[in-house]
């Protein structure tokens, strides 16, 4: 009865705890459905084109999760001022995060510009024919060129949403998210198969489609954020000075700046397995590829609760009510523990029919159903490190969270792939699953750290 009562909460929890994450769920869902559809879609002209895209999408993640993690540094006061009610505080994190999210957006454009297509050919060897690997490095080229143009509305998008969601409005973000992918969608079949009098793009297509999108995106989020002062009263008068007082920059940078090096070293960690997995040839990429997008679509519950968790318990945090944060966060990462247990088992019972939605070979679809019921092993391990690296966020222990995520990634997981891949002739499922288990000795040291309450912190008390 005990750890019943320290686990599960009453209809008012979950009643709460739905309301936030719900619509984070449903935005991250149909994004990762339509994500799937366009996936589909160009998995039906070719496993070069799927492939060529993969690829970009995986150095373009590198992007997008330093953009998160930058965001996110800031956000852990955000969430606190707006939880002690200092809509003045949450003006200086909106403008320091503009600040930070131009100075990516420049590096990242630049970096993407010069090395986009010897970062291309990294992924490009094993057992495809030079054809084959020419062909997918053209469509990478292809695709890189145009969502480049994709890159400032996102950033801009990012800054506006993510402050909106720490504080505690998720409604609109889902909205405007659930707008882009239907624009998405509808722009897909037009442009890639060349519908409605348009041309056939092919990857093009799917990249400009994306484009228009996040264009769409940021205007919605945007525009309703300034025109709904009385829900967001921080956006009145919000640019008068563009001033951040010294001492929130530093305290910011000294606890974001380990946070956004943690997503970058990160994010780069993962292109590097991806590159590692590479090894076993083209096919694994497009395998990988398809395995990924498909879990991504059940992943959403964690991911969301991972968002849960920042948003209730850095509030709690910023109220003051440690007693109720601890109890409200050990009972957020079981709910999210007991869900992923649930889309794991249907992931590994329907792995042998997504892949069959792609055109390419027996061979692929084969490698990707393995690698499927892999992904669906792990979720409940996933779901516990998600909620528990945003459990130790939400404090501030940011260098924890760096130590626990980005110095283990790359100080054991991927010394571990690299000799794998090179050293043995283990099979590409086989060779994932060793890599992925790995993760179970973060889970020992993120249950002690939670445990012995260290991220217990009001950060933004006077």
């Amino acid at each position: 009865m005990n750890i019943r009562k320290k686990l599960f909460g009453d209809r008012a929890f979950y009643r709460m705890v739905l309301t936030v994450t719900v619509p984070i769920m449903i935005q991250n869902g149909i994004t990762n459905f339509v994500g799937l559809l366009d996936n589909i879609m160009v998995g039906r002209i070719g496993t070069e084109q799927m492939s060529g895209i993969a690829i970009v999408n995986q150095l373009l993640m590198v992007f997008n999760l330093a953009i998160f993690g930058a965001l996110s540094g800031v956000g852990i006061f955000s969430a606190q001022f707006f939880g002690c009610r200092n809509h003045k505080g949450v003006q200086h994190t909106l403008r320091f995060k503009i600040y930070v999210g131009l100075g990516i957006l420049v590096l990242g454009t630049v970096i993407l510009m010069a090395g986009g297509e010897q970062l291309i050919q990294m992924y490009l060897h094993g057992e495809g024919n030079e054809q084959a690997l020419q062909a997918t490095l053209g469509y990478g080229r292809e695709y890189l060129w145009v969502m480049l143009a994709g890159l400032p509305p996102f950033v801009l998008e990012e800054i506006y949403a993510s402050t909106l969601r720490e504080g505690g409005e998720t409604k609109l973000p889902m909205i405007a998210g659930v707008v882009a992918v239907l624009v998405n969608l509808a722009l897909n079949y037009v442009l890639i198969f060349g519908k409605l009098g348009f041309p056939e793009l092919g990857v093009v297509g799917a990249a400009i489609a994306t484009v228009i999108s996040r264009y769409v995106q940021m205007a919605v989020v945007i525009a309703w954020t300034h025109r709904n002062p009385e829900k967001m009263p921080f956006i009145v008068g919000a640019y008068r000075e563009w001033k951040v007082p010294g001492q929130l920059s530093w305290n910011i940078v000294s606890k974001g700046t380990p946070l956004m090096l943690n997503e970058i070293l990160w994010s780069a960690g993962m292109a590097i397995m991806t590159q590692c997995y590479s090894t076993r040839g083209l096919d694994a990429v497009a395998a990988l590829n398809i395995s990924t997008v498909i879990s991504n679509l059940f992943n959403v519950v964690f991911v969301a609760m991972g968002s849960a968790v920042s948003i209730i318990v850095g509030q709690l945090l910023g109220a003051g009510k440690m007693e109720e944060a601890k109890d409200t966060d050990r009972k957020l990462i079981a709910f999210a523990v007991m869900s992923s247990v649930g889309m794991g088992a249907v992931v590994a019972m329907t792995a042998q029919l997504f892949p069959q939605l792609y055109n390419t070979s027996g061979e692929v679809k084969h490698l990707a159903a393995a690698l499927l019921r892999v992904a669906a092993l792990c979720m409940p391990v996933f779901a516990f490190l998600h909620t528990t690296y945003f459990t130790l966020r939400s404090g501030g222990k940011t260098i924890i969270t760096f130590l626990f995520d980005s110095v283990f990634l790359w100080c054991v997981s991927i010394p571990v792939a690299y000799v794998l891949s090179r050293h043995t002739t283990m099979a590409i499922a086989a060779l994932y699953l060793s890599c992925q288990m790995l993760d179970l000795i973060k889970c020992v040291i993120g249950f002690v750290l939670v445990k012995k309450g260290v991220w217990l912190n009001n950060i933004v008390a006077d």
